[in-house]
């Protein structure tokens, strides 16, 4: 009896020491620690000290023995406030290739971009290629305390939170190097700036991030483009094309051109040195004829323009190159025009780098993006001020077009208008209404025409082109377009005050708002649903007006 009761005692020790061990085996699979010592981190002008009272590291280190995919790295960081860029590699192939997320202390609180998510590509930190929604965020950190970054990391996605919060600081719905994995770095200058401490990793956590919005793409893109090898500063003329200043053993590489536009020369050409290296580009432009046609471009760092053999541009745009604050980013904001021949014309780029990131874009600037099946019919006279919207008439067989005037937004002694124009393009009538205040969205209802001014709703008479009331919306902000569902009840949207309004019987209210309305535009109303696309999150919705269940109907690019 004492014998099997030994037994049961010894089978249940042994089955809670096997229970123990299964939950350390889990929680070490889940989540590690990885305390700051010489066997879990390979130092790199690194050193591990006593810090704010913790075991820290200050300087750059690599954890050992780990190949990073997926899943959730956490640490402390404490800075001082001065210029430094503290951080984390991850994914890392090698030091020439890398995700890598940072801080910017200096610039706590007083920039957009004091975090930023920055891609490394042989050796080049790409920061003037990839800046705003995705890349780039504010923060608010106190010094001289430790601060909680924690990085989630799925696919090609990941999120990034700093501070005890739940709220992400950083969305990056494109990580630029895909679906990767490689090894982890924390990375700051050895100088008493920055330090980490309590970092741990769990490659297990389970992530469901929402699918990203659609990737952006203007209109107009040069896509097709070749580059050549490399040349530094002192082996080329700036002023001449290969041919003209005799180079002659070009190897020309097709480069691949991003959604954006973008063409990322670091992605197929390492630098050499600090001298600034420069690479030649082309492209052919087809015309049907002879015309000077306006192209935007965008370049980092200098950029030489040539048409058919003929410089037309030389500009700079790095680091500092216009003044102490200049990032010299990248962007469409430049423009020349180019003198097309009739058939095929040869674009000839001199593109060249110091740092910061190496690349250039260019765009047809008058090109009209057309769904597949559409056809221009027809164009107008410039003689609108900005044609903020179109209505078809049905019984009337006319289009009205609401002018706003972005110049004279609040002034009221300028007034706006609507005009009327016909199928084909003539304008029947400039200022058919007029003495309106910015009309935005129109709608037609009980044969009378529905506007939206900027704190009202103008009653038109379609008859006599006379406004019959104005209905006002008490609180509005910015509202933009109008619909009106079977039983007479309006709704407008605000785009700056993030509400649906709705008005009934000479009463506003706040119909819909909260998280699903984010900078609301475009409504409409169909099958007793309010439709409405929201610029916030870039998705049209729907709204079923007796349960007002809210439904995502499709997403789309920004714009």
């Amino acid at each position: 009896m004492v014998r099997r009761r030994l037994q049961f005692v010894n089978r249940m020790q042994i089955l809670f020491l096997l229970s123990v061990l299964v939950f350390l085996s889990t929680l070490s699979a889940q989540e590690e620690i990885q305390e700051f010592k010489e066997e879990n981190w390979q130092l790199f002008n690194g050193n591990i000290v006593e810090h704010l009272g913790r075991k820290s590291l200050t300087g750059s280190a690599a954890l050992k023995n780990i190949e990073f995919e997926n899943g959730v790295i956490e640490f402390d960081i404490a800075v001082t406030g001065q210029r430094s860029y503290p951080g984390i590699r991850f994914r890392a192939q090698s030091r020439a290739n890398a995700e890598n997320v940072y801080i910017r202390p200096h610039l706590n609180r007083i920039s957009p971009d004091a975090l930023q998510y920055t891609p490394v590509f042989n050796n080049e930190a790409c920061w003037q290629l990839y800046n705003g929604d995705g890349f780039t965020s504010g923060i608010d950190i106190p010094t001289n305390e430790w601060v909680h970054f924690k990085l989630a990391v799925s696919g090609s996605q990941a999120r990034v939170t700093i501070g005890e919060t739940d709220t992400q600081t950083l969305k990056i719905d494109y990580l630029q190097h895909g679906r990767s994995k490689g090894s982890i770095v924390l990375t700051a200058p050895a100088n008493g700036s920055a330090w980490f401490s309590n970092f741990k990793i769990d490659t297990s956590a389970t992530l469901n991030f929402e699918t990203p919005h659609m990737q952006p793409t203007p209109p107009g893109l040069l896509t097709d483009w070749h580059i050549s090898q490399s040349f530094k500063y002192t082996q080329i003329d700036l002023e001449k094309t290969p041919e003209q200043q005799g180079i002659h053993d070009i190897e020309w590489q097709k480069v691949a051109c991003e959604k954006s536009g973008l063409i990322n020369i670091s992605r197929a050409i390492q630098r050499r040195g600090r001298e600034p290296d420069f690479v030649f580009a082309k492209t052919t432009i087809s015309s049907k004829k002879q015309h000077n046609k306006e192209f935007k471009f965008g370049y980092s760092d200098w950029i030489v323009i040539f048409l058919n053999g003929k410089q037309l541009f030389n500009g700079s745009s790095p680091y500092q190159g216009r003044g102490a604050a200049f990032q010299g980013i990248i962007g469409l904001f430049d423009s020349v025009l180019l003198p097309l021949q009739k058939g095929e014309n040869e674009l000839m780029l001199i593109i060249g780098e110091t740092f910061g990131g190496w690349g250039f874009m260019f765009q047809d600037a008058k090109h009209v993006a057309m769904a597949e099946g559409m056809k221009k019919m027809w164009e107008s006279e410039k003689v609108f001020t900005t044609a903020e919207s179109v209505l078809y008439d049905t019984k009337r067989d006319v289009l009205y077009v609401t002018n706003f005037d972005q110049f004279n937004v609040g002034n009221s002694a300028v007034q706006q208008f609507i005009s009327k124009v016909s199928l084909n393009g003539e304008i029947l009538n400039l200022r058919w209404v007029d003495n309106l205040n910015n009309p935005l969205g129109m709608t037609i209802h009980d044969d009378k025409l529905f506007t939206a001014e900027r704190n009202a709703v103008a009653e038109i008479d379609l008859n006599t082109n006379t406004i019959l009331q104005r209905h006002i919306i008490p609180g509005s902000f910015f509202l933009n377009d109008i619909a009106i569902d079977d039983a007479g009840r309006i709704y407008i949207t605000d785009s700056r005050k993030n509400v649906i309004w709705r008005y009934v019987h000479g009463q506003a209210e706040e119909w819909l708002s909260g998280d699903a309305v984010l900078d609301p535009n475009v409504i409409y109303f169909h099958n007793n649903k309010i439709l409405f696309g929201n610029s916030g999150d870039r998705s049209l919705k729907s709204v079923e007006l007796n349960s007002m269940k809210i439904e995502v109907i499709a997403r789309f690019e920004k714009g």
